[in-house]
């Protein structure tokens, strides 16, 4: 039997300890758990609360068995579900949370997203991230560049070995124009292209199809063990496995109706001139 869970106020000081014992530093560890020293240093000292993201990357950095792994997500389940302000993450930088969310896909066998707002981040083109980190409230143009290089960084996981990426878009998102229709044409050739990758699956839920729920948000589930669910105003994280199970279950309701291979293809080109057509009209 493994030990009973941990008490909340001690998972900061659990997690030092597991990193002394591990004889790993406090700089190598947050190197490869994507967040700064002083961040670590806050969590192991209960100065701040980690997140379930948090105590994840950590114990994947540190490399603990799951029997101990299971321990400490057990303890983050006191608060499984928790949500992170848009506005806070603007603030401590919105690169960084790119650079978090690189090492969590790293860390993930199968990702299964699900996108009903935008192109998911690892399909998108730096033009058409512009044009999304250029919405309101619109990034300073600084920030804005380090986001797009942090963004663009993460796709490098799309061509690595042993993994796999399920997508499924719906149809009106080829459709939005959040940029000119020059540049949704480049991001959608740029979907046709990725689509040919042997490790990429992806689906379209057609418009004219009946669906099988409502598409509420964009959600990405890591391997059977995390959701990270996007709203208008946070960043909504859970390993409840009930949670978990829910966004499965509707994820595989929408990839039963969803177009996939040639026809999927043939979509995406028939939208894709649709825009072109439009800019010459103009």
């Amino acid at each position: 039997m493994g030990a009973a869970p941990l008490s909340a106020p001690s998972l900061g000081r659990a997690l030092r300890a597991l990193r002394e014992a591990s004889g790993l530093t406090g700089d190598t560890v947050a190197r490869r758990a994507s967040m700064s020293a002083g961040k670590l240093s806050k969590i192991e000292n209960e100065k701040v609360r980690p997140s379930v993201q948090d105590v994840d990357l950590i114990l994947t950095a540190l490399r603990v068995s799951e029997e101990a792994k299971d321990e400490f997500i057990a303890t983050a389940r006191a608060e499984a579900t928790e949500a992170t302000a848009w506005r806070l993450l603007r603030r401590m930088g919105p690169w960084k949370h790119q650079n978090t969310i690189k090492a969590i896909e790293a860390s993930t066998s199968v990702l299964r997203l699900f996108q009903g707002q935008l192109i998911p981040g690892l399909l998108q083109t730096p033009e058409y991230m512009t044009a999304v980190f250029g919405l309101p409230p619109a990034l300073p143009d600084e920030t804005r560049a380090r986001t797009v290089a942090a963004r663009v960084e993460r796709q490098a996981v799309l061509y690595g070995t042993g993994r796999s990426f399920r997508f499924l878009i719906c149809e009106h998102v080829l459709r939005w124009l959040i940029s000119e229709p020059t540049v949704m044409a480049l991001q959608l050739d740029r979907l046709v292209s990725v689509s040919r990758l042997p490790q990429v699956s992806l689906g379209i839920v057609p418009i004219g199809s009946r669906m099988p729920d409502f598409p509420m948000t964009c959600f990405s589930l890591h391997d059977d063990r995390l959701v990270i669910v996007e709203t208008f105003h946070s960043e909504i994280t859970t390993t409840d496995p009930k949670d978990v199970q829910l966004y499965a279950d509707t994820f595989d309701r929408f990839s039963e109706v969803a177009l996939y291979g040639d026809p999927m293809r043939t979509l995406i080109e028939h939208v894709r001139d649709e825009l072109l057509r439009q800019q010459e009209s103009h």
